[in-house]
């Protein structure tokens, strides 16, 4: 089937750059890919619109999702986890954290999953692990290169052990691809923390960063409060990261 993407987020008329606050025409913007021309920051994007940049025009196909529980611990915070998911839906257009596509890059078949953040902050769970493991499955039936593009503040809270589970069974199916002899890549985007960083975001054959996109385990406060110590200027960034292997 032909994929149905998420409904497309209209740019504002006008954009103020969060970081050296130019004002960038909202046109302008998008023709630039959601990077600023003035200091070249890389803001956040969505999937829908990742897979549009990255994929050649109608060749992508959705990975069907398989299916798994919607609430497997009855978890309830301020709120109930059903509740927060409705409502993550309501406002990314996506029904998870992740979308798996197949399709074509400049005519070679490849395999991608790419991560929202809009969406519960990117967070790891259940649902988001069975649908990376049946796309990394997909490029190991059709041999493929297989894309990573991640986004995500970590594992979800609210699915507790079975969220941290995920960190396993991605990290076995690109154990499976790696074995397989099939080219695996990572797009690490900001940010990139917790289980996702510790597991399947960095394992692949390639990593590769946006700039400025930080990527760690901890956040730096958290870090900071713990060691009592305050951190290097760029910590945790992928300049910083890079730079010290």
């Amino acid at each position: 089937m032909t994929i149905t993407l998420p409904p497309k987020v209209e740019a504002a008329e006008w954009i103020r750059c969060e970081r050296c606050g130019e004002i960038v025409y909202g046109k302008r913007f998008a023709r630039e890919l959601g990077v600023c021309p003035g200091c070249a920051l890389h803001t956040r994007i969505t999937a829908r619109e990742r897979v549009e940049q990255l994929f050649d025009d109608g060749s992508t196909v959705v990975i069907e999702a398989p299916p798994t529980p919607e609430d497997p611990l009855g978890f309830t915070d301020s709120k109930p986890y059903p509740e927060r998911l409705r409502e993550a839906r309501e406002k990314s257009g996506l029904d998870e954290a992740v979308l798996c596509v197949r399709g074509t890059i400049d005519g070679h078949g490849i395999v991608a999953a790419v991560m929202d953040f809009r969406f519960m902050g990117g967070s790891l769970g259940s649902a988001v692990g069975a649908r990376i493991v049946a796309a990394a499955e997909a490029a190991l039936v059709e041999r493929v290169p297989f894309l990573l593009v991640t986004a995500s503040g970590g594992a979800r809270m609210q699915e507790g052990t079975l969220s941290l589970m995920q960190m396993a069974t991605t990290s076995q199916a690109l154990a499976e691809l790696d074995e397989a002899g099939i080219l695996t890549i990572a797009l690490i985007t900001d940010p990139t923390y917790g289980g996702v960083a510790a597991s399947f975001a960095t394992l692949p054959d390639v990593l590769l960063a946006e700039p400025g996109a930080h990527v760690g385990f901890a956040g730096p406060r958290v870090i900071e409060q713990t060691i009592g110590q305050e951190l290097p200027e760029g910590f945790q960034t992928a300049e910083f990261l890079r730079a010290r292997g």
